[in-house]
């Protein structure tokens, strides 16, 4: 059962619609700290997982290889691309605030807004508008840590990394809902697909790997989500996306280590 990721989307959902309800009242200064908070949990999930590693040469390899297969392939750009369909989608389903959202005198609110919903548009012009919403759909959709959090609960059954994203992403859905709207709690929706997707093919590939696979697999995702909280508290923009690919290759590499080399190093 993927409690986790049913729990992950609905905590994007519930955050959206709050912040979209009462994000005005946030001050930016709260806002502004709060993600520094994310950065340094992201870091802390990294960390505790980054210590459970059996093969470093394996895994240190797996990073660099697939982090320069990442950039071989602009994986980054190719994500950027899916995220901008996802946003063409989303604002079908609501017909979205981007063609208002042209800077007005401060504190107005659109006329046509839902109901019991303020918007305060004085600083963000629809390209803006849109630029945020398709690094939002990213980051919620194709981040490391929720790309391994649905790896690791299809495998094992845990679902603690993805319990503990769903703390992180229902306030940063909230804060970003302050701005964007009530847009956010729809990218529950893709996200959901993606990880469910994610979470059944792990299940199959599961009866294949050893528990030292496992365990490098973790420490591998521990590592893009130590990047990843650097990215969020702006120490060093790292290549996230680009790392990706890492966390395909590291199990093989693993067992490709265990099996092969280590025997003749040993």
């Amino acid at each position: 059962m993927p409690i986790g990721i049913i729990v992950n989307a609905f905590s994007i959902a519930i955050g959206g619609v709050l912040g979209a309800l009462v994000g005005h009242k946030l001050s930016e200064e709260l806002k502004t700290k709060v993600q520094m908070i994310f950065g340094v949990c992201s870091m802390s999930m990294g960390i505790s997982t980054i210590v459970l590693m059996k093969n470093m040469p394996a895994v240190i390899f797996s990073i660099i290889i697939g982090t320069a297969l990442g950039v071989v392939i602009h994986l980054e750009n190719k994500i950027n691309r899916a995220g901008a369909g996802m946003q063409k989608i989303i604002s079908k389903v609501i017909p979205c605030e981007t063609t208002k959202l042209f800077p007005r005198p401060s504190g107005h609110v659109l006329r046509d807004a839902p109901q019991g919903i303020h918007m305060d548009s004085s600083d963000i012009p629809e390209e803006e508008f849109m630029a945020t919403l398709i690094t939002v759909i990213v980051l919620f959709c194709s981040s490391g840590t929720g790309i391994y959090g649905s790896i690791v609960s299809g495998m094992s059954g845990d679902h603690s990394i993805l319990i503990a994203k769903s703390i992180l992403d229902l306030f940063t859905a909230m804060i970003f809902a302050c701005t964007l709207g009530m847009v956010v709690a729809v990218i529950a929706v893709p996200q959901l697909i993606i990880f469910l997707i994610l979470f059944f093919c792990a299940g199959l590939i599961f009866p294949l790997t050893t528990p030292e696979m496992i365990d490098d697999f973790k420490a591998c995702g521990g590592i893009l989500m130590l990047a990843t909280g650097f990215r969020m508290i702006k120490v060093k923009m790292f290549p996230t996306a680009d790392m990706i690919p890492a966390m395909i290759i590291v199990m093989p590499i693993s067992y490709i280590w265990m099996t092969y080399v280590l025997p003749l190093v040993s």
